[in-house]
């Protein structure tokens, strides 16, 4: 019997270490920033810069971490990208993935995250209501769930976000638990438009965001993409209006990191 309870622990702390990564460091995954950037990286907002698509990227990971949302994002074929780097600092206790998969959870607290309009030159809600619907083309809300126990493998969410800009506009949001973190893809799944003008059609909004717990703290980097015409592009500031989109999200997902329990 006691051989049997041997075998049945040595069983299940092979499984537990098959599972179980050690913690890697912020200067490991990015190793080309300079000192003033990671000093931007450990400060409270972080660091988000946005560039032409044919222009060269700043926060790339190193090519051994296994972090690649580059390819995700220009395989919708963006015309702007925007990148961000941020590091939350552990609380009372190490952050780990389920909380970070619980950061997204809150629909609702979207709702009324500021941004700097430069049209009204104040502060102003970027999305004036924020809901779970039931997909891309069936609009019945449904109710954010409880925090989540267990860390699911993959996950679907649909929203509705009342944008400041483009009215309502629709998202999915695809989940998948990754060997370290848990990566999060934010698509647009109808136009964005403005004035009844689609400025940025179906499909073609793409916001990638990766969350690792490191030694340091969770780390939320992110990049998004969108293809504009030229058309719109000299009429709108694309590259603005992803940056505050995407800087909406990180500090919805921070916030849900600082209260977790």
């Amino acid at each position: 019997m006691k051989s049997v309870i041997g075998f049945i622990i040595f069983f299940a702390l092979i499984n537990l270490s098959a599972y179980s990564n050690p913690l890697r460091s912020f200067d490991d995954l990015f190793q080309n920033l300079s000192d003033e950037q990671r000093i931007e990286v450990f400060s409270p907002e972080g660091i988000i810069r946005s560039v032409r698509a044919n222009q060269q990227l700043d926060f790339l990971p190193a090519a051994t971490s296994g972090i690649d949302l580059a390819s995700l994002v220009f395989g919708s074929n963006p015309s702007f990208i925007s990148e961000s780097l941020l590091i939350i600092p552990h609380q009372d206790r190490i952050l780990d993935r389920l909380d970070a998969y619980n950061s997204l959870g809150n629909i609702r607290d979207l709702r009324g995250r500021l941004y700097h309009s430069y049209t009204r030159d104040a502060m102003v809600p970027l999305f004036e209501e924020a809901t779970r619907v039931e997909s891309g083309r069936r609009s019945n809300t449904l109710p954010d769930p409880p925090p989540a126990r267990e860390l699911p493998l993959s996950e679907t969410v649909h929203m509705r976000l009342r944008d400041a800009n483009f009215g309502n506009s629709y998202y999915r949001g695809d989940m998948t638990a990754s060997t370290y973190g848990i990566i999060y893809t934010l698509t647009n799944t109808r136009n964005l438009t403005f004035m009844f003008v689609p400025v940025i059609r179906e499909g073609n909004f793409i916001a990638v965001l990766y969350m690792e717990p490191l030694v340091e703290g969770m780390l939320v980097y992110s990049m998004a993409g969108a293809n504009a015409s030229e058309f719109i592009s000299n009429r709108i500031h694309i590259p603005s209006a992803i940056s505050k989109r995407l800087a909406v999200f990180i500090e919805w997902i921070s916030d849900g990191l600082k209260t977790a329990r």
